[in-house]
This record gives C-alpha cells, sequence and structure tokens, in this order.
C-alpha cells in the first residue's frame, strides 16, 4: 500500500481518506462509561500467556535488496515456522521492507510496524513510512515493516473468487439466512483451507507475535521497538504478554479490546459507531458549510436506510450498483475514519437525489467489490485476510433467536447506525469457525515490561475508546494512555501533540505524563484541510465493504 495522496501535512503524511477499498496505495485506515463497560464485559475466559521460547540462536540475517515497488527502499524475506509449537517443521517466508535511517549517525534503532487491518500490508505500510511518520522518526529510525502470516506477500490466505462472491448478505434476517451463512462458512473455510495449506489454522495473532520475535532477532535487535495501529495494537499486546524482557518500547494506537465475548464485543462497537454519527450530526448542526445543514439529518438518514431497504437508491453515476442498507451504513461507517463529514454529507446528499455522479472529493468513499488480488495468486482466487479474526475471537452464536436478541440490544444502544458494521460482518464470517481458537479472548497479562505507550480517539468508531481504557487498566502500571480528544481512527499525526508524544517514547524512550490529554482539531473542507492530509491505517474490505480496524 504504497501511499498515494492529496498534498502533505504538518507531520509529512498524505491522506488516503477513508475509502475501505485496498489495493494501489495506503488506505486510512466514544467515551464509554467505566460502569458501562466493566457491566459488559463482566467475567471472561482467562488463558495464561504462551511462556516464550528462548531467543532464536544463529537466526540468519535477511538478505535485503531494493524493492520492486520502490528502489530506495529495502525488501526481504525471512523463514519462520508454520506452526511455532513445532518450529523444525514446515516455514514459510514473511515478506519484509525496511527504509533506512535518513540520519545514519543519529539512528537509534530498527522500528518495526504493522498497519492493523487484520489484512493490512506492513510492506506497503513501510514503503510509505516516509508519508506516514515526522520527519523526526524517519531520520532517527530504520522503519521495517512485515506482512503478517497470510497477509498479502506473505503466503496470503487466498480462497474461490466465485465463492467469495456467492456470501449471504451479512444482517441475518431469519434462521434460514443463519443456517446459510453457517453453511457457506464451512463451505468458504474448507475451500480457503485447500487453496491455502497448513498455514490457514496458525494465522493467529499469538503466532505473529512469535514472527515479530524472529524479525527482532533477525535483524540485531536486543530488543524490540514497535508501532501498531488498530488491530497491530492486538499484535504488540501479544507481544508484551510473551516476550516483556524484549521489549524496548511499544506504541499501541487504537487499541483492540482482546477481553471481550459476543456480547460486550457486539455492544461495545454499537456504541462507538453511534458515538461518531452523534458527533457527525452536532458537526454538521454547526458548521455552515454542511450539505445537510438546516435538515433534521437523523430523519434524513433513517428515510435513506428505509429506501434502500425497498431497492430505489444507487450509487450515483451507477445504476446497476444498488445501495443495500448495509452499503449506506458502512459507507458512513467508513467516512468516520477520518473523519470525512464534508465529503459524507455531500455523498448523502447525491445519493438521496440521485445525481450522476458524487462530488469528487466524495467518490472516494463508494464500496467496492470484497476479496483483494495480490501477485502470485491464482486468476480464480482472492486474498481473504479474516481468518487471523476468526482465530482471535471466539464469538459463538447458537441460532438466529440469540443473533436477533443481539441485534435488537445492538439497535437500542445505536438507534441511528443500528450496529457496529465491522463486528456484524466479521461475526457471520466467524460463525462457523470450531472451537477452541488458537488464541481466544482473555484478559492481558503484562508484567515486567519497560512503560507501553497506549493512544486513542476520544470518538473513534472503530477500536471505541472503552477498549483502549480497558487494554490499558488490564496491562496496569506498565501502560501511559493518550486521549486524543477527537475523531476518527488513528490519532498519530492528528496533531503536533499525539504525533510528539509518540514520537518523545519511541526515540527518547520519555512516556507521556499519567492522563495525558490532547486537544481535538476540527476537520476542515478537503480543499483547504491540512489535517486530511493525515493518511489512515491500510484497513481490508469486508462485505458489504466497509473498513475494519
Amino acid at each position: 500500500m504504497a501511499p498515494g495522496g492529496r498534498g502533505t501535512g504538518e507531520s509529512g503524511r498524505r491522506d488516503q481518506g477513508p475509502t475501505p477499498v485496498i489495493g494501489d496505495h495506503v488506505r486510512r485506515t466514544v467515551p464509554l462509561l467505566a460502569a458501562a463497560l466493566v457491566a459488559l464485559v463482566g467475567s471472561s475466559p482467562l488463558t495464561p500467556a504462551q511462556a516464550a521460547p528462548a531467543a532464536p540462536s544463529g537466526t540468519p540475517a535477511i538478505a535485503w535488496q531494493p524493492c520492486p515497488e520502490d528502489p530506495e527502499a529495502d525488501c526481504g524475506t525471512l523463514a519462520v515456522p508454520v506452526d511455532w509449537k513445532n518450529p523444525g517443521g514446515p516455514a514459510i517466508d514473511l515478506a519484509l521492507a525496511r527504509r533506512k535511517a535518513t540520519d545514519p549517525a543519529a539512528r537509534v534503532g530498527s522500528l518495526l510496524i504493522d498497519p492493523g487491518g487484520p489484512g493490512g500490508s506492513g510492506v506497503d505500510f513501510a514503503l510509505g513510512a516516509d508519508d506516514y511518520f515526522s520527519a523526526e522518526l524517519n531520520r532517527r529510525f530504520d522503519i521495517v515493516g512485515f506482512d503478517p502470516r497470510g497477509v498479502a506477500r506473505s503466503r496470503p490466505v487466498v480462497c474461490s473468487a466465485e465463492l467469495m462472491a456467492q456470501a449471504p448478505y451479512s444482517i441475518i434476517r431469519s434462521q434460514a439466512e443463519f443456517d446459510a451463512w453457517r453453511d457457506f462458512g464451512k463451505r468458504l473455510r474448507a475451500d480457503c483451507r485447500a487453496r491455502t495449506g497448513p498455514l490457514f489454522d496458525h494465522v493467529d495473532s499469538g503466532s505473529v507475535a512469535h514472527d515479530m520475535d524472529a524479525i527482532r532477532a533477525a535483524l540485531g535487535e536486543d530488543k524490540l521497538t514497535y508501532y501498531g495501529i488498530s488491530y497491530g495494537s492486538l499484535m504488540g499486546q501479544m507481544y508484551a504478554e510473551r516476550f516483556p524482557g524484549r521489549v524496548r518500547a511499544l506504541a499501541l494506537d487504537s487499541n483492540m479490546d482482546h477481553s471481550l465475548g459476543t456480547a460486550p464485543f457486539l455492544y461495545t462497537e454499537a456504541l462507538a459507531a453511534q458515538d461518531s454519527f452523534d458527533e457527525f450530526v452536532k458537526w454538521c448542526a454547526r458548521e455552515s458549510r454542511c450539505a445537510l445543514r438546516g435538515r433534521d439529518v437523523r430523519a434524513f438518514w433513517a428515510d435513506l436506510l428505509d429506501r434502500a431497504d425497498r431497492g430505489e437508491l444507487r450509487y450515483p453515476g451507477e445504476p446497476d450498483h444498488p445501495l443495500t442498507r448495509m452499503d449506506v451504513i458502512g459507507i458512513a461507517f467508513g467516512a468516520f475514519y477520518e473523519p470525512a463529514w464534508f465529503d459524507l454529507a455531500e455523498l448523502l446528499v447525491a445519493i438521496d437525489t440521485g445525481v450522476l455522479r458524487p462530488p469528487a472529493s466524495a467518490a472516494r468513499l463508494a464500496p467496492d467489490t470484497p476479496g483483494r488480488r495480490y501477485a502470485g495468486t491464482a486468476p480464480d482466487e482472492v486474498e481473504v485476510p479474516y481468518q487471523v479474526f476468526c482465530e482471535d475471537f471466539h464469538l459463538p452464536v447458537r441460532d438466529h433467536k440469540e443473533y436477533a436478541r443481539h441485534l435488537r440490544r445492538s439497535k437500542a444502544i445505536a438507534p441511528d447506525m443500528e450496529f457496529g458494521p465491522a463486528a456484524v460482518s466479521l461475526l457471520a464470517y466467524c460463525l462457523s469457525e470450531p472451537g477452541p481458537v488458537p488464541n481466544p479472548q482473555h484478559r492481558l497479562r503484562v508484567n515486567g515490561t519497560p512503560p507501553l505507550l497506549l493512544g486513542n480517539a476520544l470518538h473513534d468508531p472503530a477500536t471505541g475508546y472503552g477498549w483502549a481504557v480497558n487494554a490499558a487498566a488490564q496491562i496496569g502500571k506498565e501502560a501511559r494512555f493518550v486521549t486524543y480528544e477527537g475523531w476518527g481512527h488513528g490519532i498519530y499525526g492528528r496533531s503536533d501533540c499525539t504525533t510528539g508524544a509518540i514520537d518523545d517514547y519511541l526515540i527518547s524512550l520519555k512516556p507521556p505524563a499519567h492522563g495525558t490529554r490532547c486537544p481535538a482539531v476540527p476537520p476542515e473542507p478537503p480543499a483547504t484541510a491540512s489535517n486530511r492530509s493525515r493518511p489512515q491505517s491500510p484497513v481490508s474490505p469486508v462485505p458489504p465493504h466497509i473498513p475494519l480496524w
């Protein structure tokens, strides 16, 4: 995901916008009441952290060569076991990319990075590191990205493109549709495993943490320095559990909460999505340039969803592209990542009025087709990177009656957004995942690390603020927390305050003070916004074409 963009912002980054499509460039990647969160979390099953094996001895150096995509960056591979419990068994090659520190005399070491997703390419993230990270961070670190196992160039999980196109509608409306999803999931799982091979069963974030330690050793680093955003935060959390003595610094931006079971996971996701919608409505009421200014936005939105149910909506300029209820909700959810409020308002008006084409800046919010192709996949295959989630989160639902009860509760929490779109989509995809999963949910058990930095936006649509608060509480005294009092997914590059806090920590090991808060930076129109030039973490498309974490 080498970056494209529309200009450079205060942190020297380019804006990829909130489109949930992955292909030729880097995409972008609520306060929850503490009492409510505690009530939702309840008692989650605990699994002891896996004991870390001895540091790899004689780890081969990575044979770096100029990257095909950008000769100024280095690319290489590192062999790791398919199954870390059988280190002498079959292996796969992890793909890596590196941008060397621009000031070798001031170099601190290597900074390993991951963009989340799940399914984001760390190789592409590293190729765009000079745009994503500050000049100072690029000056002081070799920035190294890796495609996690099962992703992109690291033996991707691949499935039949034809079968993927048969995915049922993500909102399950009856027991018959519930059974259809179960059947589809079983067929998809069998197809993907047959095409991918044994790695299919070993793409969980716990295995990725072991890969990260192998990369650390191959880079010649005694301890790991890491920046992970969104789903990449879970990989960092797992590393801290398993390898606490090998941590130099972990900056975890927009955090997952790996302690949540089915109900709290769905309900906290609904709460985060609704909070972002509420913030959009408040903004439109006070922003004279909002295309929906003066209208009852909630009533307008409800009418759009009803019209989508009746099959009356088309994407502007594409008469053969009907928009379902889930499509419309997914478009808004994706726009909240930046947040692209100006674009969203204009696009919703265009959808409502049936104009021939959307406004130029809003066109990037268009849905796209599921799956994605990388060089090396067969013509009839697409990469489907959702299996890692199914191996990290066991979210059982017995039948449609239980599913409908979850949806009713979600809608009570989120009357406008109705649910967390990413959560509902992935729940459907993982319905047929047999338990136990390789990396089941548990409260974090982190002991003996140096200070770990966690950061989150107060109004994050995907990794809600309460997730980060909860993860920090589980980590305990080792956690330092930065609150960005604004909107969107990912806090790095939002302001000098957020970027400076992370940079100072990674470079000088100066953790921010407890309770650090960074003021919000209001979004501006596309033509004038400097903050719109910040890229977001890459994300993966999930039918119905919504971004993940």
